[in-house]
């Protein structure tokens, strides 16, 4: 399985939208072009900062589709596949369409808050499942459950195919503890554009960032 290099900085894309709540694609493609045209190192699809939990399934696709055709090849591809339906997301895995993507992002479970366990259950489905690597990502201020260090690194060191953490949680002596423990294949990223600079003292590869859409 190819390894996606996540070094530097990753937008996560926005969704833009016309007066009558369709996708404005045509917005999308300039956005795409100015992100590229700026070098930024790669690119995610359908993650929080695109509305993905409030976008139809139909939408959804149009928006892979849109993107990696317009794409097309010039940096890497991200997708968002994340979920708090287990067996959903393993689903779609094995029947999806991930053509044109190195890596899916799959957000730590929200709403159910589950225990530890429940978490690695989860994540040891999907990477059992993926046909792409697999990144972690922990926002418990989003999900409403923090993935801890323990569970991040048992992932990590389990799962080959678990590349890397979208690290959202706050918590710089969490994150510090997984860079230091991590195996050397699995990467650390911001997932908090504020907590960027300090995370890169520490060792982390980068961010996935949200202010890049305007400032990559």
């Amino acid at each position: 399985m190819a390894q996606i290099d996540l070094k530097g900085m990753g937008v996560a894309l926005v969704t833009p939208f016309k007066a009558d709540k369709s996708i404005d694609f045509d917005a999308l493609g300039v956005l795409i072009e100015y992100l590229i045209g700026n070098e930024c190192d790669y690119i995610v699809v359908l993650g929080t900062t695109a509305e993905t939990p409030t976008l139809s399934k139909d939408e959804r696709q149009q928006v892979k589709d849109y993107v990696r055709k317009r794409v097309a090849g010039r940096v890497p591809l991200i997708v968002g596949h994340g979920g708090n339906n287990t067996m959903e997301l393993v689903n779609e895995l094995k029947t999806g369409d991930f053509e044109g993507f190195s890596a899916i992002l799959s957000v730590v479970p929200y709403y159910n808050k589950p225990s530890q366990e429940g978490i690695y259950q989860h994540y040891k489905a999907i990477a059992e499942a993926s046909p792409l690597p697999v990144i972690l990502y922990n926002v418990p201020g989003r999900t409403g459950v923090n993935m801890s260090a323990d569970t991040t690194l048992r992932l990590a060191y389990e799962f080959e195919n678990i590349i890397g953490v979208k690290e959202a949680s706050g918590n710089i002596t969490q994150m510090d503890d997984i860079i230091k423990n991590k195996p050397a294949r699995f990467d650390v990223i911001s997932g908090d554009d504020g907590v960027t600079f300090p995370l890169l003292t520490l060792g982390a590869v980068g961010v996935i960032s949200v202010i890049g859409n305007a400032f990559p």
